[in-house]
Protein backbone atom coordinates (compact mmCIF):
# COMPACT_ATOMS: atom_id res chain seq x y z
CA UNK A 1 0.00 0.00 0.00
CA UNK A 2 1.45 3.38 -1.34
CA UNK A 3 1.97 6.72 1.27
CA UNK A 4 2.84 8.60 -1.27
CA UNK A 5 1.67 12.11 -0.15
CA UNK A 6 -0.98 14.11 -2.13
CA UNK A 7 0.47 15.83 -4.96
CA UNK A 8 3.73 14.17 -4.61
CA UNK A 9 3.29 11.98 -8.24
CA UNK A 10 3.09 15.83 -10.03
CA UNK A 11 5.88 17.16 -8.35
CA UNK A 12 8.46 14.15 -8.08
CA UNK A 13 7.70 12.76 -11.78
CA UNK A 14 9.03 14.89 -14.32
CA UNK A 15 7.04 14.78 -18.28
CA UNK A 16 7.90 12.02 -20.05
CA UNK A 17 5.93 13.05 -23.62
CA UNK A 18 2.87 11.44 -24.94
CA UNK A 19 0.35 9.33 -23.35
CA UNK A 20 1.32 6.16 -21.19
CA UNK A 21 -1.82 4.59 -22.19
CA UNK A 22 -1.86 2.49 -25.53
CA UNK A 23 -4.38 3.43 -28.17
CA UNK A 24 -6.91 0.54 -26.60
CA UNK A 25 -9.82 1.62 -25.23
CA UNK A 26 -7.49 4.49 -22.74
CA UNK A 27 -9.08 6.45 -20.25
CA UNK A 28 -11.26 9.62 -22.37
CA UNK A 29 -10.03 13.07 -22.13
CA UNK A 30 -14.14 14.03 -21.85
CA UNK A 31 -14.41 11.76 -18.93
CA UNK A 32 -11.41 13.06 -17.27
CA UNK A 33 -12.53 16.62 -17.09
CA UNK A 34 -16.18 16.21 -16.18
CA UNK A 35 -14.09 15.75 -12.59
CA UNK A 36 -14.30 19.03 -10.82
CA UNK A 37 -12.72 17.62 -7.55
CA UNK A 38 -15.36 18.82 -5.51
CA UNK A 39 -14.61 16.17 -3.07
CA UNK A 40 -18.58 14.86 -2.67
CA UNK A 41 -16.84 11.67 -3.23
CA UNK A 42 -14.48 11.56 -0.32
CA UNK A 43 -16.60 10.00 2.45
CA UNK A 44 -18.23 7.14 0.12
CA UNK A 45 -14.89 6.01 -0.41
CA UNK A 46 -13.64 2.90 1.30
CA UNK A 47 -9.82 3.47 0.70
CA UNK A 48 -10.43 7.20 1.25
CA UNK A 49 -11.77 6.30 4.49
CA UNK A 50 -9.48 3.98 5.66
CA UNK A 51 -6.23 5.88 5.09
CA UNK A 52 -6.94 9.36 4.76
CA UNK A 53 -5.09 9.63 1.58
CA UNK A 54 -5.74 11.91 -1.39
CA UNK A 55 -4.86 9.19 -3.94
CA UNK A 56 -6.51 6.75 -2.14
CA UNK A 57 -9.86 9.10 -3.46
CA UNK A 58 -12.04 8.80 -6.63
CA UNK A 59 -11.02 12.34 -7.28
CA UNK A 60 -7.12 11.38 -6.95
CA UNK A 61 -7.05 8.14 -8.94
CA UNK A 62 -8.88 10.41 -11.62
CA UNK A 63 -5.65 13.32 -11.10
CA UNK A 64 -3.10 10.23 -11.46
CA UNK A 65 -4.79 8.92 -14.52
CA UNK A 66 -5.08 12.58 -15.95
CA UNK A 67 -1.22 12.46 -15.61
CA UNK A 68 -1.21 9.35 -17.29
CA UNK A 69 -2.70 10.57 -20.26
CA UNK A 70 -0.82 13.39 -20.31
CA UNK A 71 2.37 11.88 -20.69
CA UNK A 72 3.62 13.11 -17.36
CA UNK A 73 3.64 9.98 -15.57
CA UNK A 74 4.16 6.16 -16.33
CA UNK A 75 1.69 3.37 -15.79
CA UNK A 76 3.58 2.18 -12.74
CA UNK A 77 4.36 3.82 -9.59
CA UNK A 78 1.51 5.66 -7.94
CA UNK A 79 -0.87 5.34 -10.49
CA UNK A 80 -0.73 1.49 -10.73
CA UNK A 81 -0.65 1.64 -6.72
CA UNK A 82 -3.69 3.00 -6.15
CA UNK A 83 -5.63 1.42 -8.79
CA UNK A 84 -4.62 -1.37 -7.46
CA UNK A 85 -5.94 -0.21 -3.94
CA UNK A 86 -9.68 0.93 -5.21
CA UNK A 87 -12.34 -1.82 -4.78
CA UNK A 88 -14.36 -0.67 -7.72
CA UNK A 89 -17.42 -0.51 -5.57
CA UNK A 90 -18.52 2.50 -7.15
CA UNK A 91 -20.14 4.55 -4.46
CA UNK A 92 -18.40 7.27 -6.01
CA UNK A 93 -20.27 6.95 -8.92
CA UNK A 94 -23.71 7.27 -6.90
CA UNK A 95 -22.41 10.26 -4.98
CA UNK A 96 -21.42 12.79 -7.64
CA UNK A 97 -23.03 15.68 -8.22
CA UNK A 98 -21.37 16.52 -11.58
CA UNK A 99 -22.15 12.67 -13.44
CA UNK A 100 -18.66 11.46 -13.33
CA UNK A 101 -18.65 7.98 -14.83
CA UNK A 102 -15.43 6.48 -12.65
CA UNK A 103 -16.49 3.43 -13.87
CA UNK A 104 -15.81 3.60 -17.22
CA UNK A 105 -12.80 5.63 -16.18
CA UNK A 106 -11.67 2.31 -14.05
CA UNK A 107 -12.93 -0.10 -16.47
CA UNK A 108 -10.57 1.58 -19.19
CA UNK A 109 -7.52 1.72 -16.99
CA UNK A 110 -7.38 -1.60 -15.74
CA UNK A 111 -6.73 -3.63 -18.51
CA UNK A 112 -3.95 -0.88 -19.45
CA UNK A 113 -2.11 -1.80 -15.94
CA UNK A 114 -2.56 -5.57 -17.02
CA UNK A 115 -0.70 -5.03 -20.31
CA UNK A 116 1.92 -2.86 -19.52
CA UNK A 117 3.08 -3.54 -16.14
CA UNK A 118 4.67 -6.42 -14.69
CA UNK A 119 3.45 -7.83 -11.26
CA UNK A 120 5.80 -9.05 -8.83
CA UNK A 121 6.18 -13.36 -9.40
CA UNK A 122 4.43 -14.25 -5.87
CA UNK A 123 1.55 -11.55 -7.17
CA UNK A 124 0.90 -12.83 -10.57
CA UNK A 125 0.66 -16.51 -9.20
CA UNK A 126 -1.70 -15.81 -6.74
CA UNK A 127 -3.92 -13.47 -9.17
CA UNK A 128 -3.14 -16.59 -12.21
CA UNK A 129 -4.79 -19.30 -9.17
CA UNK A 130 -7.80 -17.79 -8.39
CA UNK A 131 -8.63 -17.20 -12.52
CA UNK A 132 -7.94 -20.88 -12.89
CA UNK A 133 -10.49 -22.05 -10.29
CA UNK A 134 -13.20 -19.65 -9.88
CA UNK A 135 -14.55 -19.27 -13.27
CA UNK A 136 -15.08 -23.25 -13.45
CA UNK A 137 -17.97 -24.75 -12.17
CA UNK A 138 -16.27 -28.47 -12.66
CA UNK A 139 -13.19 -27.52 -11.06
CA UNK A 140 -15.22 -25.36 -8.04
CA UNK A 141 -17.05 -29.08 -7.62
CA UNK A 142 -13.56 -30.80 -7.45
CA UNK A 143 -12.13 -28.45 -4.82
CA UNK A 144 -15.25 -29.27 -3.01
CA UNK A 145 -14.32 -32.37 -1.94
CA UNK A 146 -11.60 -31.31 0.24
CA UNK A 147 -13.06 -28.36 1.23
CA UNK A 148 -16.11 -30.21 2.80
CA UNK A 149 -13.24 -32.62 4.70
CA UNK A 150 -11.73 -29.61 5.63
CA UNK A 151 -14.42 -28.34 7.17
CA UNK A 152 -14.94 -30.98 9.36
CA UNK A 153 -11.38 -31.26 10.56
CA UNK A 154 -11.15 -27.86 10.99
CA UNK A 155 -12.42 -27.96 14.74
CA UNK A 156 -9.55 -29.95 15.57
CA UNK A 157 -6.82 -27.81 17.37
CA UNK A 158 -4.19 -28.82 15.28
CA UNK A 159 -5.86 -28.06 12.15
CA UNK A 160 -6.63 -24.58 13.85
CA UNK A 161 -3.09 -23.79 15.04
CA UNK A 162 -1.89 -24.98 11.38
CA UNK A 163 -4.59 -22.36 9.73
CA UNK A 164 -3.32 -19.51 12.11
CA UNK A 165 -0.18 -19.73 10.96
CA UNK A 166 -1.20 -19.24 7.13
CA UNK A 167 0.38 -16.24 5.37
CA UNK A 168 -2.09 -13.05 4.77
CA UNK A 169 -3.59 -14.34 1.34
CA UNK A 170 -3.99 -17.89 2.11
CA UNK A 171 -5.42 -16.73 5.23
CA UNK A 172 -8.12 -14.66 4.16
CA UNK A 173 -8.84 -17.07 1.74
CA UNK A 174 -9.27 -20.06 4.11
CA UNK A 175 -11.34 -17.69 6.37
CA UNK A 176 -13.81 -16.61 3.82
CA UNK A 177 -14.04 -20.63 2.94
CA UNK A 178 -18.07 -20.77 2.06
CA UNK A 179 -19.93 -23.59 4.39
CA UNK A 180 -19.30 -26.48 1.47
CA UNK A 181 -21.89 -29.43 1.31
CA UNK A 182 -21.13 -32.21 -1.52
CA UNK A 183 -24.88 -32.67 -2.47
CA UNK A 184 -25.15 -28.91 -2.56
CA UNK A 185 -21.90 -28.76 -4.57
CA UNK A 186 -23.00 -31.63 -7.31
CA UNK A 187 -26.28 -30.55 -7.97
CA UNK A 188 -28.27 -29.30 -11.03
CA UNK A 189 -31.41 -27.21 -11.64
CA UNK A 190 -33.77 -28.34 -13.87
CA UNK A 191 -32.94 -27.08 -17.23
CA UNK A 192 -36.52 -26.25 -17.26
CA UNK A 193 -39.31 -25.74 -14.58
CA UNK A 194 -42.66 -24.63 -15.47
CA UNK A 195 -44.62 -21.84 -14.18
CA UNK A 196 -46.95 -21.97 -11.12
CA UNK A 197 -50.87 -21.06 -11.99
CA UNK A 198 -51.29 -18.25 -14.21
CA UNK A 199 -47.82 -17.89 -16.54
CA UNK A 200 -47.06 -14.58 -16.66
CA UNK A 201 -43.88 -14.28 -18.47
CA UNK A 202 -40.46 -16.71 -19.29
CA UNK A 203 -36.71 -15.79 -17.90
CA UNK A 204 -33.54 -17.72 -18.46
CA UNK A 205 -31.38 -17.68 -15.20
CA UNK A 206 -27.54 -17.46 -14.94
CA UNK A 207 -26.61 -20.02 -12.05
CA UNK A 208 -23.19 -18.65 -12.13
CA UNK A 209 -19.75 -20.66 -11.00
CA UNK A 210 -19.14 -19.80 -6.91
CA UNK A 211 -23.00 -19.39 -6.73
CA UNK A 212 -24.20 -22.43 -8.56
CA UNK A 213 -21.36 -24.73 -6.52
CA UNK A 214 -21.80 -22.76 -3.45
CA UNK A 215 -24.46 -21.03 -3.23
CA UNK A 216 -26.84 -23.84 -5.07
CA UNK A 217 -29.37 -23.23 -2.45
CA UNK A 218 -30.05 -19.90 -3.90
CA UNK A 219 -30.41 -20.76 -7.05
CA UNK A 220 -32.98 -23.32 -6.17
CA UNK A 221 -34.71 -20.72 -4.15
CA UNK A 222 -34.57 -18.50 -7.13
CA UNK A 223 -36.01 -20.52 -9.27
CA UNK A 224 -39.26 -21.94 -6.77
CA UNK A 225 -40.07 -17.83 -6.40
CA UNK A 226 -39.58 -17.44 -9.95
CA UNK A 227 -42.13 -20.07 -10.73
CA UNK A 228 -44.51 -19.58 -7.64
CA UNK A 229 -44.73 -16.20 -9.27
CA UNK A 230 -46.15 -17.23 -12.69
CA UNK A 231 -42.78 -17.66 -14.36
CA UNK A 232 -41.40 -20.60 -16.53
CA UNK A 233 -37.73 -20.80 -16.00
CA UNK A 234 -35.29 -21.83 -18.23
CA UNK A 235 -31.34 -22.85 -17.26
CA UNK A 236 -29.53 -23.75 -19.86
CA UNK A 237 -27.23 -26.33 -19.02
CA UNK A 238 -23.98 -25.75 -21.22
CA UNK A 239 -23.55 -22.01 -20.01
CA UNK A 240 -20.50 -21.06 -18.40
CA UNK A 241 -18.82 -17.74 -16.50
CA UNK A 242 -20.16 -14.61 -17.49
CA UNK A 243 -16.51 -12.82 -16.98
CA UNK A 244 -17.29 -10.62 -13.89
CA UNK A 245 -14.20 -11.31 -11.84
CA UNK A 246 -12.13 -11.11 -14.64
CA UNK A 247 -13.52 -8.01 -15.97
CA UNK A 248 -13.32 -6.30 -12.42
CA UNK A 249 -9.88 -7.04 -12.49
CA UNK A 250 -8.81 -5.55 -15.85
CA UNK A 251 -8.42 -8.73 -17.76
CA UNK A 252 -10.03 -7.74 -20.62
CA UNK A 253 -9.51 -10.69 -23.29
CA UNK A 254 -11.01 -14.05 -21.50
CA UNK A 255 -13.78 -11.38 -19.75
CA UNK A 256 -14.82 -10.67 -23.35
CA UNK A 257 -14.65 -14.17 -24.64
CA UNK A 258 -16.73 -15.20 -21.59
CA UNK A 259 -19.11 -12.27 -22.61
CA UNK A 260 -19.26 -13.28 -26.41
CA UNK A 261 -19.67 -17.23 -25.09
CA UNK A 262 -22.80 -15.82 -22.70
CA UNK A 263 -25.05 -13.89 -25.27
CA UNK A 264 -24.57 -16.89 -27.70
CA UNK A 265 -25.82 -19.39 -24.70
CA UNK A 266 -28.78 -17.08 -23.84
CA UNK A 267 -29.81 -15.45 -26.99
CA UNK A 268 -31.81 -17.66 -28.99
CA UNK A 269 -33.94 -19.20 -26.10
CA UNK A 270 -37.27 -16.83 -26.56
CA UNK A 271 -37.42 -15.62 -23.13
CA UNK A 272 -38.62 -12.22 -21.56
CA UNK A 273 -35.61 -11.34 -19.76
CA UNK A 274 -32.18 -13.22 -18.16
CA UNK A 275 -32.11 -13.31 -14.83
CA UNK A 276 -29.23 -12.63 -12.48
CA UNK A 277 -29.28 -13.23 -9.01
CA UNK A 278 -25.49 -12.02 -8.57
CA UNK A 279 -24.77 -8.22 -8.22
CA UNK A 280 -21.30 -8.53 -9.81
CA UNK A 281 -22.35 -10.82 -12.54
CA UNK A 282 -25.89 -8.68 -13.04
CA UNK A 283 -23.53 -5.63 -13.12
CA UNK A 284 -20.99 -7.37 -16.05
CA UNK A 285 -24.02 -8.77 -18.25
CA UNK A 286 -25.94 -5.19 -18.03
CA UNK A 287 -22.11 -3.81 -19.22
CA UNK A 288 -21.53 -6.07 -22.35
CA UNK A 289 -23.71 -3.62 -25.16
CA UNK A 290 -20.94 -1.36 -24.12
CA UNK A 291 -17.98 -3.42 -23.66
CA UNK A 292 -18.39 -4.66 -27.08
CA UNK A 293 -19.85 -1.88 -28.64
CA UNK A 294 -17.04 -1.47 -31.38
CA UNK A 295 -17.06 -5.30 -32.29
CA UNK A 296 -18.85 -4.99 -35.32
CA UNK A 297 -20.06 -8.72 -35.08
CA UNK A 298 -21.13 -8.51 -31.57
CA UNK A 299 -22.37 -5.13 -30.89
CA UNK A 300 -25.99 -5.22 -31.63
CA UNK A 301 -26.41 -8.94 -30.03
CA UNK A 302 -24.76 -7.47 -26.95
CA UNK A 303 -26.77 -4.32 -26.75
CA UNK A 304 -29.57 -6.48 -27.17
CA UNK A 305 -29.05 -8.86 -24.21
CA UNK A 306 -27.59 -6.64 -21.98
CA UNK A 307 -31.41 -4.92 -22.29
CA UNK A 308 -32.94 -8.28 -21.91
CA UNK A 309 -30.69 -8.56 -17.86
CA UNK A 310 -32.92 -7.85 -14.62
CA UNK A 311 -31.98 -8.58 -11.16
CA UNK A 312 -34.40 -10.88 -9.28
CA UNK A 313 -35.49 -8.20 -7.33
CA UNK A 314 -36.21 -6.17 -10.83
CA UNK A 315 -38.52 -9.00 -12.36
CA UNK A 316 -40.42 -9.86 -9.35
CA UNK A 317 -41.24 -6.11 -7.94
CA UNK A 318 -41.86 -5.43 -11.58
CA UNK A 319 -44.40 -8.27 -11.81
CA UNK A 320 -45.76 -7.70 -8.17
CA UNK A 321 -46.52 -10.87 -5.93
CA UNK A 322 -49.50 -13.27 -6.52
CA UNK A 323 -48.61 -16.13 -4.53
CA UNK A 324 -49.45 -16.09 -0.87
CA UNK A 325 -47.15 -15.32 1.71
CA UNK A 326 -46.81 -16.26 5.27
CA UNK A 327 -45.69 -13.91 7.93
CA UNK A 328 -42.21 -13.84 8.88
CA UNK A 329 -41.79 -12.44 12.46
CA UNK A 330 -38.09 -11.10 12.37
CA UNK A 331 -36.00 -7.80 12.05
CA UNK A 332 -34.06 -7.98 9.20
CA UNK A 333 -31.24 -6.01 7.55
CA UNK A 334 -30.82 -5.03 4.29
CA UNK A 335 -27.49 -4.72 3.08
CA UNK A 336 -26.84 -3.16 -0.33
CA UNK A 337 -24.37 -4.91 -2.45
CA UNK A 338 -22.26 -2.69 -4.33
CA UNK A 339 -22.60 -3.86 -7.78
CA UNK A 340 -26.55 -4.10 -7.04
CA UNK A 341 -26.86 -0.39 -5.49
CA UNK A 342 -24.22 1.26 -7.15
CA UNK A 343 -23.43 -0.33 -10.00
CA UNK A 344 -26.78 -0.77 -11.05
CA UNK A 345 -29.01 1.60 -9.40
CA UNK A 346 -30.93 -1.30 -7.42
CA UNK A 347 -31.98 -0.32 -4.74
CA UNK A 348 -35.80 -0.15 -3.91
CA UNK A 349 -36.58 -3.55 -5.48
CA UNK A 350 -35.40 -5.55 -3.39
CA UNK A 351 -36.73 -3.90 -0.09
CA UNK A 352 -40.25 -3.81 -2.19
CA UNK A 353 -40.09 -7.68 -2.60
CA UNK A 354 -39.06 -8.09 1.18
CA UNK A 355 -41.81 -6.04 2.22
CA UNK A 356 -44.52 -8.02 0.71
CA UNK A 357 -43.64 -10.39 3.15
CA UNK A 358 -46.09 -9.83 5.83
CA UNK A 359 -44.55 -8.82 9.45
CA UNK A 360 -41.01 -8.58 8.45
CA UNK A 361 -39.09 -5.73 9.64
CA UNK A 362 -37.07 -4.03 7.30
CA UNK A 363 -34.24 -1.91 8.67
CA UNK A 364 -30.85 -0.17 6.61
CA UNK A 365 -27.70 -0.19 7.87
CA UNK A 366 -25.70 2.97 9.19
CA UNK A 367 -22.96 3.83 6.87
CA UNK A 368 -24.78 1.73 3.96
CA UNK A 369 -23.17 2.98 0.76
CA UNK A 370 -19.63 1.80 2.44
CA UNK A 371 -18.29 -1.08 1.00
CA UNK A 372 -18.22 -4.33 3.09
CA UNK A 373 -14.90 -5.11 1.47
CA UNK A 374 -15.41 -7.99 -0.64
CA UNK A 375 -15.33 -6.40 -4.20
CA UNK A 376 -15.14 -9.36 -6.28
CA UNK A 377 -11.42 -10.85 -5.63
CA UNK A 378 -10.76 -7.72 -3.48
CA UNK A 379 -10.36 -9.36 -0.23
CA UNK A 380 -8.01 -12.29 -1.33
CA UNK A 381 -5.70 -9.68 -2.88
CA UNK A 382 -5.93 -7.05 -0.11
CA UNK A 383 -6.95 -8.88 2.96
CA UNK A 384 -5.84 -6.43 5.29
CA UNK A 385 -7.95 -3.18 3.58
CA UNK A 386 -10.29 -5.60 3.38
CA UNK A 387 -10.83 -7.04 6.79
CA UNK A 388 -10.81 -3.13 8.45
CA UNK A 389 -13.41 -2.61 5.71
CA UNK A 390 -15.46 -5.97 7.15
CA UNK A 391 -15.24 -4.97 10.90
CA UNK A 392 -16.53 -1.46 10.35
CA UNK A 393 -19.32 -3.18 8.50
CA UNK A 394 -20.26 -6.28 10.93
CA UNK A 395 -20.14 -3.17 13.60
CA UNK A 396 -22.88 -0.89 11.70
CA UNK A 397 -24.77 -4.38 11.11
CA UNK A 398 -24.75 -4.90 14.90
CA UNK A 399 -25.87 -1.41 15.53
CA UNK A 400 -29.44 -2.44 14.47
CA UNK A 401 -30.14 -5.70 16.70
CA UNK A 402 -31.59 -7.69 13.52
CA UNK A 403 -31.91 -10.88 13.31
CA UNK A 404 -31.50 -11.72 10.04
CA UNK A 405 -28.71 -9.99 7.55
CA UNK A 406 -29.82 -10.10 3.84
CA UNK A 407 -27.71 -9.15 0.50
CA UNK A 408 -27.77 -9.98 -3.10
CA UNK A 409 -23.89 -11.45 -3.50
CA UNK A 410 -22.16 -14.45 -2.28
CA UNK A 411 -19.07 -12.52 -1.45
CA UNK A 412 -20.94 -10.18 0.43
CA UNK A 413 -22.77 -13.11 2.69
CA UNK A 414 -18.96 -14.36 2.82
CA UNK A 415 -17.65 -11.20 4.21
CA UNK A 416 -19.84 -9.86 6.40
CA UNK A 417 -20.16 -13.84 7.78
CA UNK A 418 -16.65 -13.93 8.50
CA UNK A 419 -16.90 -10.67 10.44
CA UNK A 420 -20.21 -11.32 12.36
CA UNK A 421 -19.64 -14.98 12.41
CA UNK A 422 -22.60 -16.93 11.86
CA UNK A 423 -24.87 -16.58 14.97
CA UNK A 424 -27.16 -14.57 12.98
CA UNK A 425 -28.78 -16.18 9.42
CA UNK A 426 -26.87 -14.56 6.20
CA UNK A 427 -29.26 -15.04 3.31
CA UNK A 428 -29.89 -14.06 -0.43
CA UNK A 429 -33.61 -11.92 -0.15
CA UNK A 430 -34.69 -14.69 -2.39
CA UNK A 431 -33.77 -17.78 0.06
CA UNK A 432 -36.49 -15.31 3.07
CA UNK A 433 -38.95 -14.54 0.05
CA UNK A 434 -38.61 -18.40 -0.67
CA UNK A 435 -39.55 -19.37 3.50
CA UNK A 436 -42.11 -17.09 3.52
CA UNK A 437 -43.77 -18.30 -0.05
CA UNK A 438 -43.52 -21.60 1.02
CA UNK A 439 -44.26 -21.25 4.68
CA UNK A 440 -41.10 -22.79 6.44
CA UNK A 441 -38.41 -22.04 8.66
CA UNK A 442 -36.45 -19.37 7.03
CA UNK A 443 -32.92 -21.18 6.74
CA UNK A 444 -29.92 -20.68 8.83
CA UNK A 445 -27.92 -20.14 5.68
Amino acid sequence: MSTTPAGSADTNLPRTGPSAFDDHHPPQRELLDDCVHCGFCLPTCPTYQLWGEEMDSPRGRIYLMDLAEKGEIGLEGPLHEHIDACLGCMACVTACPSGVQYDKLLESVRPQLERHVERSTPDRLFREAIFALFPYRRRLRAAALPGALYQKLATVPAIRRLAAKLPGRLAAMESLLPPVTVREAFARLPEHTAAVGERRGRVALLSGCVQDVFFHRVNEATVRVLTAEGFDVVVPRDQQCCGALELHAGREDPALARARRTIATFEGLGVDHVVANVAGCGSSMKDYGHLLADDPAWAARAKAFSDSVRDVSEVLAEAGPVAPRSPVRRRVAYHDACHLGHAQGVREQPRAVLRSIPELELVDIPEAALCCGSAGIYNMINPEAADELGARKAENVRSVAPEIVVTANPGCLLQIGKHLGRDLPLLHPVQLLDASIRNVDVPRN
